[in-house]
């Protein structure tokens, strides 16, 4: 931060408010309006129209904000940062997305986030669906260009169609590939588990240039061994992450949509996203959170904590502060 800048604004604070109080903008953080300059913006896309099974991530980004108010967000041991006061962070709100023409929907989050992105630093959108990690793509190409994927799922999400239906949650980066949206040597599934709709599901993705950590490489392989993979394949690349909640094992995330078991705990997802410390984060996504289906906010709250780890990630990036250790 320069020293000619005033200092962030931030969230309340949990000694002076209750955390169960105050503001309902995520972990009570300053609404981008009442901000001179933001260098993360928290954004809501609130769409569900590409699911294929259990709707409800269009009340994502709410359950998701209610959650966060059980973060201690002042200082992050991990990182040894104070997110929120070395850099300002301030909730954007939530973009308005067609809920009845995914096309259109698709275009107006596009053209809010390509604006969005020329007034801010970074953004780490709450969804919504998958479908939504299209636009972002479109829109962070139109910034920086093409980026290392790095996509944390239980699914490829690289089928072609649904019903006909090119654009779904099951589908996005198949799109995102036709459009040279992602570096096609330098992205990576990460956490894949469960039956395919075909023997030639994995072949069609590998033809895209993926590759592929399965779940059960964390068992077999470890953690260590699991972010050197990704940390080799992204590389000096600028990178951009899209975490699906469904990643995690449905007795660490039971709200959304399709829940796949056999999955990531919470845990081994923190700890992957701590060593890609110091990589080039340009932005992110956590998608597919449905509170409907949670239990005791179970997955709001693993998704709000995933957001906060993402703005120390964002701050300990390749052109931000030093790295870990």
């Amino acid at each position: 931060m320069a020293s000619d800048q005033e200092p962030p604004i931030g969230p309340v604070s949990g000694r002076d408010v209750p955390r169960f109080a105050g503001p309902s903008s995520f972990a009570r953080l300053p609404e981008l309006r009442d901000v001179p300059r933001c260098d993360v913006a928290i954004l809501g896309i609130p769409f569900d129209a590409g699911t294929s099974y259990r709707p409800g991530a269009r009340f994502g980004p709410m359950g998701i904000r209610q959650a966060s108010r059980h973060l201690r967000t002042s200082y992050h041991p991990a990182y040894d940062t104070e997110p929120f006061a070395e850099q300002q962070v301030a909730d954007a709100g939530d973009v308005t997305a067609n809920p009845f023409d995914i096309r259109e929907a698709i275009d107006q989050i596009e053209a809010a986030v390509t604006d969005l992105l020329g007034r801010v630093g970074s953004i780490v959108t709450m969804g919504g669906d998958h479908t939504i990690s299209l636009p972002l793509l479109r829109a962070v190409n139109h910034h920086v260009g093409p980026v290392a994927l790095v996509h944390f799922d239980a699914h490829l999400d690289t089928w072609d169609t649904y019903f006909n239906a090119p654009f779904t949650h099951g589908t996005p980066f198949r799109r995102a590939a036709e459009e040279g949206l992602f570096l096609d040597d330098a992205s990576v599934h990460v956490g894949i588990r469960g039956p395919l709709y075909s023997r030639e599901d994995l072949d069609s993705d590998a033809e895209l240039g993926f590759r592929v950590i399965h779940c059960d490489d964390f068992q077999t392989r470890g953690i260590d061994d699991i972010v050197d993979q990704i940390r080799e394949r992204v590389g000096g690349h600028p990178m951009y992450l899209s975490i699906d909640i469904d990643v995690l094992d449905p007795s660490h995330a039971p709200g959304t949509g399709t829940p796949e078991i056999a999955g990531m705990s919470s845990r081994e997802l923190m700890l992957v996203l701590r060593g890609l410390v110091g990589l080039n984060l340009v932005g992110a996504d956590v998608v597919e959170v449905a509170p409907a289906y949670d239990h005791a906010e179970t997955t709001t709250l693993a998704a709000a904590t995933i957001v906060f780890e993402l703005t120390s990630l964002l701050l300990r990036r390749a052109s931000g502060g030093p790295a870990i250790g």
